[in-house]
């Protein structure tokens, strides 16, 4: 990426610092550097010869916390390197993580204090910075904007807006094709470390830009359009699920490098395939239930297609309460419901004998059995019994389902 205000801006802070800059990428790829600067050490003049931070210099940087700051960084020298010490700036727009900005020391300075001391004076400059590169940002152009906001459009079902997307090249003759909910949480309630409260239009921006950068050389996966609390992917329909995969992981480091903190428990939902368009909000609809059964009940796996979410797909076409079942809140009022009602779901879920259910439970089976025992008493039933059995199992799935995200 070129952007000749970006690279002016970056002269006149070069100027007004009396320093070597230079700006990077959260990819490490260089953007713009200053052509003044008395001295440049060896990883300067090889970061511009290459356009891209080395391995190993990136490995000192990081060793720092470099990709979680939200203020300022001092990286000390590295003779091994041949790098003087540096300071990173990291730059930012609502918390949205946009890149880096590098001033090195000159070779007389034994420390970082005068860098520090001189970055509060240039603090517009360097947000002004931040606007720009965002703006620059792929994920952020115009373009890129009015296009989500028609696949989002026609993802909830106008009409129109699924007439322009069935025109377009990624997309038209491409199908059958699969919707796919990408969601990371929870855990991710903060947009950076340090900040306030989580601003929408960052959070969207995140998911946008991950999205985008996460399927990007992946031709299977069509378009991508981000929301506040999560991405929608049109993919290729394919019998496997290898590269759903490398877009969710790549989706996972995308996150971790705007949001400075890990992106753990990312899920992907998926819908059935389809042949007509006409079909993508239901397909939508399909892989957002998938993708909350997988948020609520991590033992169906991070990658689900809709099929297996099974009674959750149910649940999500009602309201389904499990306070609704006398059993349920027979067991629930009772001391020691937390460790009555895990027995039940797993022999539920698997159909196993009590001696699996010990195993994976890590208890003896007499204490499993004790369980049950204790269960048959507080509702005067057989919880084994078909009818007992269907009620209560329904009811635990609709406790799960109650505290699923709303994406």
């Amino acid at each position: 990426m070129r952007n000749p205000e970006i690279e002016d801006l970056v002269e006149q802070l070069a100027l007004e610092l009396g320093r070597g800059l230079s700006l990077e990428d959260l990819d490490g790829l260089l953007l713009a550097y200053s052509a003044n600067q008395s001295h440049a050490d060896r990883v300067r003049v090889n970061f511009l010869l290459s356009k891209r931070v080395p391995a190993d210099v990136s490995a000192w940087q990081l060793s720092h916390g470099v990709s979680t700051a939200v203020r300022p960084v001092v990286v000390p020298a590295n003779e091994e390197l041949g790098m003087l010490g540096r300071v990173c700036v990291p730059l930012l727009v609502r918390g949205f993580r946009v890149g880096y900005l590098w001033v090195q020391q000159d070779v007389e300075e034994q420390s970082a204090t005068a860098i520090l001391a001189q970055l509060p004076a240039v603090r517009d400059s360097l947000d002004l910075l931040a606007t720009l590169l965002l703006d620059s940002n792929t994920a952020e152009s115009s373009l890129r904007r009015d296009r989500e906001q028609q696949f989002l459009a026609a993802a909830d079902g106008d009409k129109h807006a699924l007439g322009v997307i069935a025109e377009w090249p990624e997309i038209r003759q491409r199908g059958p094709w699969q919707a796919a909910t990408v969601y990371a949480g929870p855990g991710l309630e903060r947009v950076t470390a340090g900040a306030p409260a989580r601003d929408p239009l960052a959070a969207a921006l995140v998911h946008r830009s991950a999205g985008l950068q996460a399927t990007v050389g992946i031709d299977d996966a069509l378009f991508s359009a981000g929301l506040g609390t999560h991405a929608v992917l049109l993919f290729r329909s394919t019998p496997g699920r290898t590269r759903h995969a490398a877009v969710r992981e790549r989706y996972a480091a995308e996150l971790t490098k705007r949001l400075g903190v890990p992106a753990s428990n990312v899920v992907m939902g998926i819908s059935e395939p389809f042949t007509s368009l006409r079909a993508l909000p239901a397909a939508c609809r399909e892989s957002r239930i998938a993708a909350q059964a997988a948020v609520v009940d991590p033992a169906l796996g991070q990658i689900l297609d809709v099929r297996g979410a099974g009674v959750y797909e149910v649940l999500a076409g009602g309201a389904a309460n499990p306070e609704d079942s006398v059993y349920y809140r027979l067991i629930r009022d009772r001391d020691g419901a937390a460790e009555l009602f895990p027995v039940l779901e797993l022999l539920y879920d698997s159909d196993g004998t009590v001696a699996g259910i010990a195993d994976r439970l890590h208890l003896h089976r007499s204490t499993v059995y004790n369980r049950l025992s204790r269960v048959r008493g507080i509702i005067g039933a057989d919880p084994l019994a078909g009818r007992v059995r269907l009620e209560l199992h329904l009811a635990l799935k609709a406790a799960r389902w109650a505290a699923r995200p709303r994406i």
